[in-house]
C-alpha cells in the first residue's frame, strides 16, 4: 500500500508547477515487479489528475491577483496564454501531459474558466495514455 500512496502523491506534486517527476517512480515499481501494474497506473493516473484539478482551481482563481507584485507572470504573458487557449481551446487539455507546458495548459484551462467535467475527461484520457505508454515500454524494456 505505501508504495501506491508514495506514487500517487508523487504524481500528485509533479503535477502542480513543482518540479518533481513521477515517471521514474512508476518504472522503478513497474520493474520490480511487486505490484500490479494496473493499480500503479491508477495510483499514478488519479494522483496527476487530482494534482491538475489543483492547478484548474487555481486557475479560475488566479486573476483577482494579476496586479499583485508577486504575481508569477507578466500581463502580456498571462494575455498570450489566454491568446493561445482561445485559440486551441479544451482540445488543448490532450497536451497536458507534455512535460513544461502541460501544467501551466492546466493552469491557464482554470483562467479560461474551462468546464470541470470536460476538464476531467480530457486530461484524465492525456494522463492515463501517458503512463500506460511508460508501462508498456517501462515492462517491455525490463
Amino acid at each position: 500500500m505505501t508504495a501506491y500512496l508514495t506514487l500517487f502523491f508523487t504524481a500528485l506534486i509533479a503535477a502542480t508547477i513543482l518540479p518533481l517527476g513521477s515517471e521514474a517512480v512508476l518504472a522503478a515499481l513497474l520493474i520490480t515487479g511487486d505490484h500490479s501494474a494496473a493499480m500503479l497506473i491508477m495510483a499514478a493516473t488519479a494522483g496527476n489528475v487530482l494534482g491538475s484539478v489543483i492547478n484548474w482551481y487555481l486557475g479560475r482563481h488566479l486573476l483577482r491577483y494579476k496586479n499583485a507584485r508577486w504575481f508569477p507572470s507578466s500581463g502580456e504573458q498571462l494575455a498570450r496564454a489566454q491568446r493561445w487557449y482561445s485559440r486551441y481551446g479544451r482540445w488543448s487539455l490532450l497536451a497536458s501531459w507534455v512535460p513544461i507546458i502541460g501544467d501551466p495548459l492546466t493552469m491557464i484551462a482554470g483562467v479560461m474558466r474551462a468546464p470541470l467535467p470536460s476538464f476531467l475527461v480530457l486530461v484524465t484520457a492525456a494522463k492515463a495514455g501517458r503512463y500506460l505508454a511508460l508501462a508498456a515500454v517501462s515492462l517491455a524494456w525490463f
